[in-house]
């Protein structure tokens, strides 16, 4: 009996370190409003990068989860990066390039591809997102932190 009940554990424990692996691929990235005491238009729910951590020179997904009370006919989604506190990156995406307009009052998602070139220093970066309305009335602000790692032959980057 005994030599059964081990062989049933040592058949879970590759099972078990396989989900342990996968586990930071499945939690969503934690963001917080560029102003706590704001109230924005556009509430966001949560934010997901796929893969995580982002793999220098292969294709990342950053997905953003929200709601909005309003409709929202279009506008500009400007994102800022930053490496270690320095300010090293801007680009500007029309809303519409981003998700389908207009955009409804309800749930919705942002989603922004990107593939980022193979000389990109691995590390923990900051992006502040902010999504404004046709009038450049801010809908919303949010910042959250990632890390690039090496590549898929690469190790990984830990928490600083």
């Amino acid at each position: 009996m005994d030599t059964v009940a081990a062989q049933f554990k040592l058949s879970l424990l590759p099972l078990l370190v396989i989900s342990l692996l996968s586990l930071p691929f499945l939690q969503a990235t934690d963001f917080k409003y560029c102003d706590d005491k704001g109230n924005y238009v556009v509430q966001v729910h949560g934010v997901d990068i796929s893969p995580n951590p982002v793999v220098r020179g292969e294709p990342a997904t950053f997905t953003i989860s929200a709601s909005t009370g309003q409709a929202i006919s279009g506008g500009k989604a400007v994102i800022d990066v930053s490496y270690f506190g320095i300010h090293i990156h801007q680009e500007s995406h029309e809303l519409c390039e981003e998700t389908s307009c207009p955009i409804a009052v309800g749930d919705f998602k942002l989603s922004h591809n990107q593939v980022l070139p193979g000389f990109t220093p691995p590390g923990s970066y900051t992006l502040k997102m902010k999504l404004s309305d046709g009038g450049n009335s801010q809908l919303t602000c949010i910042t959250f932190n990632f890390k690039i790692s090496l590549g898929a032959s690469g190790s990984l980057v830990s928490d600083s």
